[in-house]
C-alpha cells in the first residue's frame, strides 16, 4: 500500500485552477497508477478535510526537440478533487 504522500504530489496553483478554488474544487497533481479512491483518502489524510467527489485526468506529454533528436515530456495524471460544503484546504 502507498503512503499518501506518494499519492498526491502537488497541489497545483494555476491561475486557472485558482478561479475554482471559492468553489471548494482543487487541483493536485498525483501518481499515474492511483485510482481516485485512493485519491480521496489522500486528500482526507493529509489536509483533514472531507472530499465530496473526486474526477481525474491523464495529460499526454508532447514531443519536443532535444538538440537534433526527438524527446518526449512526461505524461502525467491531475486530480480534481471537491471538497464538501464548507471545507477549505488551507493555501500559504
Amino acid at each position: 500500500m502507498k503512503n499518501s504522500y506518494d499519492i498526491i504530489k502537488a497541489l497545483i496553483r494555476t491561475e486557472k485552477s485558482t478561479t475554482k478554488e471559492p468553489q471548494g474544487k482543487y487541483l493536485f497533481l498525483v501518481d499515474k497508477s492511483s485510482n481516485k479512491i485512493q485519491i480521496k483518502h489522500a486528500v482526507e489524510e493529509i489536509y483533514k478535510v472531507k472530499v465530496n467527489n473526486v474526477n481525474t485526468l491523464i495529460s499526454s506529454g508532447k514531443l519536443k526537440k532535444v538538440r537534433y533528436q526527438l524527446g518526449k515530456t512526461p505524461d502525467i495524471k491531475k486530480a480534481l478533487v471537491t471538497l464538501k460544503k464548507g471545507e477549505k484546504i488551507e493555501t500559504a
